[in-house]
């Protein structure tokens, strides 16, 4: 007879120890391009560090708009956005995207730059 395996189910959660490895992992989420993608990280994130009811008293927010705002069809306010990020101990960052940055570079060369004007 067999000995049976039991497995326990990946939970992204479960790996995400530090504000660091959370950025990372955001940051992949963000790089898919599907907003659904980033509202489950930011889930998994939520998890990491206390679960919702924990992130609600660290936002303000309540549960509801919280599971709401987190939701696969959510849409977070900028602001709602923000005080979730504050409350892992992370920041909205915005960066060029690398094609507009070779964009850029070949407007500069070119002479067609705001600088040739």
């Amino acid at each position: 007879m067999s000995a049976s395996k039991s497995f326990k189910p990946y939970r992204a959660a479960d790996y995400l120890q530090s504000p660091e490895e959370a950025a990372e992992y955001l940051n992949a989420a963000i790089e898919d391009g599907q907003p659904a993608v980033m509202l489950k990280a930011l889930r998994n994130v939520a998890d990491s560090t206390g679960g919702m009811s924990h992130l609600s008293r660290e936002t303000g927010l309540t549960r509801e708009s919280l599971y709401k705002a987190l939701s696969e069809c959510g849409n977070p306010r900028l602001s709602s956005l923000d005080a979730i990020l504050r409350a892992m101990g992370l920041q909205l960052n915005i960066q060029p995207r690398s094609y507009d940055k070779a964009r850029n570079h070949n407007l500069e060369t070119t002479g067609t730059g705001k600088g040739n004007q």
